[in-house]
């Protein structure tokens, strides 16, 4: 086994001359001498098995993205992941050779034999080490340490190194979210490219160096420095090594970013070819709204973002005009659309009102889902509340059905049981302090159909009694607004992920993340650890926070899938959430040239990594079709 003290030992050994001229010098060799090729052990994707074709190397990809912000949908998209899901979201090996996981408490990772990044260094235990001992335990780039969501009941893993392929994470107790964390859109970081990492580290390198680094680099300390050189989430740096199939080569700010293939992508067809077999993606910054026109004209080969079912008509008549296919996804989000009462907000009779489940059942009961789904999504979309859709394992029917029914009846006999039953001369409701009930429901004004479906609303909830406009504000506004509690009720999307496994973690359901725009205040409490916002008072939103605590200790796939259900139900029958449609569908666009690229997929963020889960290093261009 080699040790730690041993690692850093050897490092100490080979730091006699100043580490920035070593791994300059390390690194040039690495790029000059080591060929380009997959590992020796790779990954085989039999294509055949699938029910696609092998194909050929070559050609360039053109997407057109909103901002340079967007660039971050490279890495979703690649999803080289330690471990990674197929099209079922069935956990697999990837980065890794494989991995052995014993009662959810002990994690053996395996790394391939001759993994290299993608400027030649090697991929070993090393860049695992580097992560954990110099980065989460080092207070200036981590000053919480170990990351929240690698801690157990605040236990932070034992992490070892058995030798330089073989590293193990361990905990006293279960860790069941360990591995889908590894296999999301956005996973913990486990590993960087220490090599190139450790000249922006002082304990590596040259303080003089380091100063001059910093100051080129336009940054204010080492810290800084080291996170701006490493982020990978938004890949802005071309010199920073990659695992993923396809490597920036655009340094922001620019209006066109080249991403081109990485030469030691760890993944083969079953011919031996090499992945990716597109050479290189380039993507142009456009204005959102000329995206779907731009599209449909074909100066796009694959075309996912920026894009909605309202662009679909015209997106399908350009099949006739240009070589492009437009086929339709189905979008996997619990609700396509939902309101969010803020169970939050500052104003007290509102928020009264609110924590009634008999209000937020009627506000549900009142809507017409069908009329909304025929008028705004084509008849397509499917009727529901805001839950896991068929997806998923997890489906039960009384979850998509629970107070989705069209029936103002009960709904207005709801509101005159809670004390609401004094009207105004237009027949709206009177509040307890004698307000009329007018609910102003705010929203990012991103999605165009928002207005269409709000207006509708409105014609439903006034047949109750209730009054409502709407207010679109800028992205960060509204946030600010939700979590201040400023805001009564907003519309966002429902459930990210509305196809989950029982072993995918349910803190969507609980109240998780000052990002839930329903309960703000006490996800932002959970988020901090306690430090800040209020713990829920709410019984049944304490309960799913209890509920999500059991869900982490279970050591068992099937105790697990039982805490789901019963968080589901509550979640459903509570109604915390009023969704109206899910299912929706949603347009992608491709070259006809472009091979193997599905014409039916679910689209979404979580799990699937919008395109990552159908490998978009198995599209290859033949012929047009």
């Amino acid at each position: 086994m080699i040790t730690r003290r041993t690692l850093l030992s050897l490092l100490a050994s080979s730091a006699a001359v100043p580490f920035a001229r070593a791994a300059e010098t390390e690194a040039n060799i690495a790029a000059s001498s080591v060929p380009p090729g997959p590992p020796k052990a790779a990954r085989v994707i039999n294509l055949a098995a699938l029910g696609r074709e092998p194909g050929k190397q070559g050609g360039t990809a053109r997407m057109l993205i909103g901002g340079q912000r967007d660039i971050r949908l490279m890495p979703i998209n690649g999803y080289a992941r330690l471990i990674g899901y197929d099209e079922h979201l069935n956990p697999l090996p990837d980065l890794l050779e494989k991995y052995e996981v014993e009662h959810s408490q002990v994690f053996t990772f395996h790394l391939r034999e001759g993994h290299r990044w993608s400027d030649g260094s090697p991929f070993t235990a090393e860049d695992f080490r580097y992560v954990w001992e110099d980065m989460f335990q080092n207070k200036e780039l981590h000053r919480g340490g170990v990351p929240a969501e690698l801690k157990v009941d605040g236990a932070e893993p034992r992490f070892e190194i058995l030798d330089e392929r073989t590293v193990r994470y361990s905990w006293d107790k279960p860790n069941p979210d360990f591995l889908a964390q590894q296999a999301a859109p956005s996973p913990t970081r486990l590993m960087m490219p220490s090599a190139y990492m450790k000249q922006f580290h002082p304990k590596y390198q040259d303080a003089d160096m380091l100063a001059k680094l910093i100051k080129k680099n336009r940054v204010d300390d080492w810290s800084s420095l080291h996170q701006f050189m490493g982020r990978t989430v938004r890949p802005e740096n071309p010199d920073l090594p990659t695992l993923e199939p396809w490597c920036p080569r655009t340094k922001p700010p620019a209006q066109q970013f080249i991403f081109e293939r990485n030469p030691h992508f760890h993944r083969v067809d079953e011919n031996g070819v090499q992945l990716p077999y597109i050479e290189k993606f380039v993507l142009n910054v456009s204005s959102p709204g000329l995206i779907a026109a731009k599209a449909g004209s074909g100066e796009s080969e694959l075309q996912i973002a920026n894009i909605d079912f309202a662009d679909y008509t015209f997106l399908k008549s350009s099949e006739k005009r240009f070589p492009v296919h437009v086929n339709l996804w189905k979008r996997t989000q619990g609700s396509r659309i939902a309101l969010m009462p803020n169970l939050n907000c500052k104003d007290e009779v509102w928020r009264k009102l609110f924590w009634d489940v008999r209000f937020r059942r009627a506000l549900s009961l009142a809507i017409d889902r069908s009329e909304i789904n025929k008028a705004v999504f084509y008849g397509i979309a499917k009727e529901s509340a805001n839950a896991v859709l068929p997806e998923s394992r997890l489906y039960r029917p009384e979850y998509a059905q629970a107070y989705a029914a069209y029936d103002p009846e009960t709904a207005n006999r709801l509101l005159d049981e809670l004390g609401l039953d004094r009207r105004n001369e237009k027949g709206l409701r009177l509040l307890s302090d004698g307000r009329v009930a007018h609910i102003t429901i705010e929203s990012a004004g991103e999605d165009s159909f928002e207005s269409d479906v709000l207006e509708l609303v409105a014609d439903h909830l006034f047949k109750i009694g209730i009054a409502i406009h709407t207010r679109a504000t800028q992205r960060e506004l509204f946030r600010r607004r939700i979590r201040g509690g400023d805001t009564i009720m907003s519309v966002w999307q429902g459930l990210d992920n509305g196809v989950p496994t029982a072993d995918m973690s349910p803190q969507e359901l609980a109240p998780t993340s000052d990002d839930q725009v329903f309960w703000p205040n006490w996800g932002l409490n959970y988020l901090s650890g306690g430090g800040d916002g209020n713990p829920p008072d709410m019984p049944e939103a304490k309960q799913l926070l209890d509920l999500l605590k059991e869900w982490r200790r279970s050591g068992e796939t099937s105790e697990r899938e039982e805490i789901w259900h019963k968080m589901l139900s509550i979640f459903t029958q509570q109604v915390f959430t009023i969704g109206i449609v899910n299912a929706a569908l949603q347009p992608v666009v491709s070259s006809s040239r472009l091979r193997n690229m599905p014409s039916r997929g679910l689209f979404c963020f979580d799990p699937y990594s919008y395109l990552g889960v159908y490998m978009p290093d198995t599209f290859w261009f033949g012929e047009s079709a």
